[in-house]
């Protein structure tokens, strides 16, 4: 039998595009090469908690027409995500805000914490920075560098900030309130259920094969449809032709607790150089869960290797300059799509993920 679309991914970008081509009439076909739907946004249920399996996943938008199409699929609670920094055992709230002033210097009016601020950058007299860590002190001054982010930022890099681009911290967020709400988005929440419902929704009706890899079957599988969506490796597509593109990769260790409240809160970022990992999550708190158990996932980040899984591209000027040479090479494909974060080297949140999907879908069936 031939499909029309073969959708290589069964994550965020494969199933509303399969979605919205089977809703067309169009006969498809998705796969995947994990064992279980939604990709990255994969949620299991684990001691009646919905476990975010691949990190924390807060869905945010501004966009009307996005947070419209996602409430289509699920009913979205009112999480706010507030995450808190461990630094040795002091808390402090995130992103840097009020709270976060007071606690560090005792400051009480946004006047006496940006003046405090401004000493510090002054005294750092960095007029052009070079690296992140000089480009993060003249945002933010050294105070706050040295304890929220510094460690944290060569832990999630593997290289000393002195070695980073500057590109990375182009803009720290700073707030001269007291309002611990990470994103500024209109909306915001989390999927109640968790997110594999939505993904059960959006693949109804159509044929899903998992546990297959595209490139072990790929020369049959690319005769078995008119068109193919694309969502994973670029490179990898294109049999590695310019190099290898990098990535950093993340390990989880997730576990049970014998307790209802292990941290009181969703997310702890521990941003001391010697904790091996970023981030405890919480899974439970995403719910406003009252199970009588909890389950919290250790996020470590390390150097990925071909067979990791990749999640964020190291999008530094060598790997733009490899990444410009495979999207040319994908722009003669006239049977291809590629779409998502894989197939594009970017580091996509998922209304981004839904917006370009959604954009593609428009192109393909105007």
């Amino acid at each position: 039998m031939l499909y029309d679309y073969l959708i290589v991914g069964a994550g965020l970008f494969g199933s509303i595009f399969a979605y919205e081509a089977n809703k067309r009439g169009k006969k498809c076909l998705v796969i995947d090469k994990r064992d279980h739907i939604g990709g990255n946004v994969y949620t299991e249920n684990i001691e009646g908690i919905n476990v975010h399996k691949y990190g924390a996943h807060i869905f945010h938008t501004n966009n009307q027409e996005i947070w419209n199409y996602v409430n289509q699929f699920a009913e979205f609670n009112r999480y706010t995500n507030s995450p808190v920094a461990n630094y040795y055992g002091e808390i402090y709230n995130l992103p840097f805000n009020m709270n976060t002033f007071n606690k560090l210097w005792g400051v009480t009016t946004p006047e006496e914490a940006k003046q405090k601020i401004n000493e510090q950058k002054e005294s750092a007299n960095i007029s052009v920075p070079n690296n992140l860590e000089e480009q993060a002190i003249s945002l933010v001054g050294t105070d706050i560098y040295e304890k929220l982010i510094k460690g944290y930022t060569e832990k999630q890099w593997g290289r000393s900030a002195k070695e980073l681009p500057s590109f990375i911290i182009k803009r720290l967020p700073v707030r001269f309130t007291y309002d611990n709400n990470y994103f500024n988005d209109r909306f915001q929440g989390i999927p109640v259920g968790g997110y594999t419902g939505i993904i059960d929704k959006l693949l109804e009706g159509i044929e899903v094969q998992l546990n297959t890899d595209f490139f072990t079957h790929r020369s049959e599988l690319m005769k078995s449809a008119n068109k193919i969506v694309y969502t994973g490796m670029i490179d990898q597509y294109f049999d590695y032709e310019y190099g290898t593109l990098e990535y950093r990769s993340l390990e989880f260790k997730t576990r049970v607790e014998d307790t209802d409240n292990y941290q009181g809160n969703a997310v702890v970022n521990y941003t001391d150089r010697e904790t091996p990992y970023t981030r405890i999550i919480e899974h439970k708190h995403f719910e406003f869960g009252t199970q009588e158990k909890t389950v919290i996932t250790e996020e470590y980040p390390k150097e990925w290797k071909q067979g990791d899984e990749p999640y964020y591209p190291i999008n530094d000027e060598k790997n733009n300059l490899m990444y410009k040479k495979y999207k040319k090479l994908a722009d003669q494909e006239t049977r291809v799509i590629f779409g998502g974060r894989l197939a594009t080297y970017k580091y996509y949140d998922m209304h981004q993920v839904i917006g370009s999907v959604l954009q593609v879908v428009k192109q393909e069936f105007q």
